[in-house]
């Protein structure tokens, strides 16, 4: 992505202030280093999902699209969580907890396109809030749509807690 390409996608991507609920999840949560995370992150979510799919119950689709992947990041730390929505709450099992995405007052935004682009989207939420005087409240979260081989089909829902 050119410097051009990178302001104009944060100078585009729509973002917009909701309210939303919390959502249950399964996931591990872990305190790690941004260095160690994109190491880490593949290996926590096999491990989820080594648990769901045990637990069909837990799913929120049908077919080849049952779970849906979520990467909480609680703060800069990192304290993060990696897994998957889930139906309903449920008993923890081994580093598989029972988790919520946060509720509250968020900024979000839609980021379309390859995963390696996701920071211009997070730039764009952030930038955003500010020129909008609100504040940050931390934790920030990603919902990710359902795996597709096409990049530009790939589709992750961003949200930042405001204060």
């Amino acid at each position: 992505m050119t410097a051009s390409d990178y302001i104009a996608l944060v100078t585009t991507t729509p973002v917009t202030f909701v309210t939303v609920d919390p959502r249950p999840t399964a996931a591990i949560a872990l305190t790690t280093t941004w260095q160690e995370f994109p190491r880490l992150w593949g290996k926590l979510l096999d491990e989820v999902y080594r648990f769901v799919r045990s637990h069909g119950d837990l799913a929120t689709g049908d077919g080849s699209e049952r779970w849906r992947n979520v990467m909480v990041y609680k703060d800069d730390r990192p304290d993060v969580e990696v897994g998957v929505l889930v139906a309903r709450p449920f008993e923890p099992e081994g580093r598989v907890i029972s988790s919520a995405l946060p509720g509250g007052e968020a900024a979000t935004a839609i980021h379309r396109g390859d995963y390696a682009d996701l920071g211009a989207a997070h730039d764009a939420v952030r930038a955003h809030v500010t020129t909008r005087g609100r504040a940050l409240a931390g934790p920030r979260w990603e919902i990710y749509g359902h795996w597709r081989e096409d990049a530009s089909e790939l589709e992750t829902e961003i949200f930042w807690l405001l204060r």
